[in-house]
């Protein structure tokens, strides 16, 4: 893990699509370990991608994961600005049409992803924000 870490520190656009896809991987399974139910990752909508769409008993949960290596740009968390939670929003609501789903309670979590030493420390918020 600590060699593929930092393999992927250079950051060219594959590896940071490496980098992003090992966040994913790991985000999935520390919200599996929580009880996290993963129903779909990488949805695609005309408008992006969400990263994981889970359910946490009767929730569903679109979740949002952010994978950092260093501390130039912030924390992972930071990085889901105000943008990025509308077009998220756009993007569950066309989960939750499209699976017929619109009277489910659903939220929205944020996974932030910090390697520190080559390993990572992994953040969940529940909850991050609302629409």
């Amino acid at each position: 893990m600590v060699l593929a870490v930092q393999a992927l520190c250079g950051m060219a656009t594959d590896s940071r699509q490496s980098l992003g896809k090992l966040g994913e991987d790991l985000a999935a399974a520390e919200l599996e370990r929580l009880g996290y139910a993963i129903l779909a990752r990488s949805y695609r909508t005309r408008f992006g991608e969400i990263d994981i769409v889970a359910k946490q008993g009767d929730t569903i949960v679109f979740v949002e994961v952010k994978t950092r290596v260093g501390r130039e740009f912030g924390g992972g968390a930071a990085a889901v600005t105000g943008w990025k939670q509308r077009r998220v929003t756009r993007m569950a609501v066309d989960y939750l049409a499209r699976g017929r789903l619109v009277d489910c309670p659903c939220r929205f979590d944020v996974v932030a992803i910090q390697f520190e030493d080559g390993k990572p420390v992994i953040e969940v918020y529940a909850n991050a924000f609302s629409v």
